[in-house]
């Protein structure tokens, strides 16, 4: 194993003094447009970071100092380290007057490498840990949440699944793995004091750089940030939906529903006939609320020539998104995010789209009131969300609201919502005839393709499924859920 982790150090030094050879911002984005990215990328990063001023932060590959003169601004001290001596000297040259700021050539897999425990309160990295291999990376990680004081922030940024740069390499040893692979290594990542405390990380952003979506149609660059919480920390309703309600094999079970791509009632046929209700217009800015596996956003920009920002709680969800939208070369990016939580600029949006996924959210009002903020003037909202009928509802549909967590309202009660948060020309549908016909088919053709269902899932799935559905429809036809459809336009 030493070994093969001696070699793997040998390959990855010697590909860095290859391209490092300029030490220029070209060589180390081994990218040509290197110069207009970063004038893009770079603020779009620093934008993501939690608040580091007057904090202690480490930068893990420190390069010739990307990154190292705009932390130092607002550290009370940062450390900027990298293996390759002639970058961290140019660094060193280009930042030296930053009196906060100690320079270090060292390898992060040195077992020599060592930081007092919970000495540091931000540990960012741009582009390091692609050039480890997975044991490196889990050993980092763990050493990573013993530095970190509880309650600071890891921050790091990848390329996934290809490359980026158009630079032209003899050989490339860089790892590009799946965003999974990082998202489920520094979740299991556990570790404890010397009072045997427990301790791990909490996922408080996944998302693709804009920049990149914007300038390559290239959703491959991703970046996480995590915080050390105490191991009894509850954070559960993220945790419920990648758990048990979105589970991966349960995603791929509703795909198989709903149609390649979509998570939602109807799929493709119900996208369409509401999309079309929007009159996108190309080059205009659609914030998808609840994404799923991206279905919905790839059809909208590939159609209509829109860019759009689909969020999701579920990092499942948000992790398929990101595989499916590889190679399409269109203008989406994901991002794991709490809607109720989220902040965007005012006007950011010209529409803002959600399907079925409001539901899941107890606030109501002022969640439009955001959407009314976040969109420009005469922008638009589409909803469409479970209902109830109006009066009490049964006590076996109560049972199952409270089961599932669901704030439902009745269709009208819903509009009034919107009303309230000063959205106007607002339609308010009941669409439940039509929920009940679109149940019935997508049940059909379940129950028609039974045997290649139970051979790619599993017998317990397709009983789950068959079961799921039928109740929705015995709900809904006896007029207890309800299926609404609303449109709504800001002055």
């Amino acid at each position: 194993m030493a070994a093969v982790k001696g070699q793997e150090r040998e390959i990855q030094k010697s590909y860095w003094m290859e391209h490092s050879a300029d030490l220029t911002v070209e060589a180390m984005m081994l990218d040509s447009k290197a110069a207009d990215l970063d004038k893009e990328e770079r603020p779009e990063v620093l934008s993501l970071l939690p608040s580091y001023e007057g904090k202690s932060v480490l930068e893990l590959g420190a390069g010739i100092g990307r990154f190292t003169g705009e932390l130092a601004k607002e550290a009370d001290q940062l450390i900027a380290l990298d293996f390759i001596e002639g970058a961290i000297k140019k660094n060193e040259n280009i930042n030296g007057h930053h009196k906060n700021v100690k320079f270090m050539c060292a390898d992060v897999t040195s077992p020599d490498l060592n930081f007092s425990a919970e000495s540091l309160d931000l540990i960012f990295s741009n582009w390091l840990l692609m050039y480890l291999s997975d044991e490196e990376v889990a050993a980092l990680a763990e050493r990573m949440v013993k530095w970190l004081k509880v309650g600071g922030y890891i921050f790091f940024r990848e390329s996934c699944f290809h490359q980026s740069g158009d630079h032209k390499r003899k050989n490339n040893p860089t790892h590009y793995r799946e965003p999974r692979f990082y998202t489920k290594i520094f979740k299991d990542c556990h570790v404890h004091d010397d009072s045997e405390k427990s301790y791990e990380l909490a996922l408080v952003g996944c998302k693709c750089i804009g920049a990149y979506v914007r300038n390559k149609k290239n959703q491959n660059q991703i970046c996480w940030t995590w915080q050390k919480v105490s191991s009894e920390d509850d954070r559960g309703f993220q945790r419920f939906l990648d758990t048990v309600q979105y589970k991966c094999s349960g995603i791929l079970r509703y795909e198989r529903v709903f149609g390649q791509g979509f998570v939602s009632t109807g799929g493709i046929e119900t996208t369409r006939e509401f999309v079309s209700k929007l009159d996108l217009q190309p080059g205009q800015k659609v914030l998808d609320v609840g994404c799923g596996i991206g279905g919905g956003d790839f059809y909208m920009a590939e159609e209509y020539d829109v860019h759009v920002v689909g969020i999701d709680l579920s990092v499942n969800m948000v992790s398929f998104a990101l595989e499916r939208a590889i190679g399409l070369k269109c203008a989406v990016e994901f991002e794991v995010a709490d809607c109720t939580k989220k902040e965007y600029p005012n006007g950011t949006f010209d529409v803002i789209y959600s399907r079925d996924t409001i539901l899941h959210i107890q606030d109501k009002p002022a969640l439009f009131k955001s959407f009314y903020k976040w969109l420009k003037p005469g922008g638009k909202v589409l909803i469409t969300d479970y209902c109830r009928k109006s009066g009490s509802p049964s006590e076996e549909f109560a049972k199952y609201i409270k089961q599932r967590g669901y704030d439902l309202h009745d269709v009208e009660t819903y509009g009034q919502m919107l009303r309230d948060a000063g959205f106007e020309d607002v339609i308010a549908e009941d669409r439940t005839e039509q929920f009940i016909s679109v149940l019935q088919r997508e049940l059909d053709t379940v129950e028609k393709e039974k045997d290649t269902f139970i051979q790619d899932f599993s017998e317990e799935d397709y009983n789950d499924i068959v079961g799921g559905w039928k109740s929705k429809l015995i709900r809904s036809s006896a007029g207890e859920q309800r299926w609404g459809l609303f449109i709504a336009k800001k002055k």
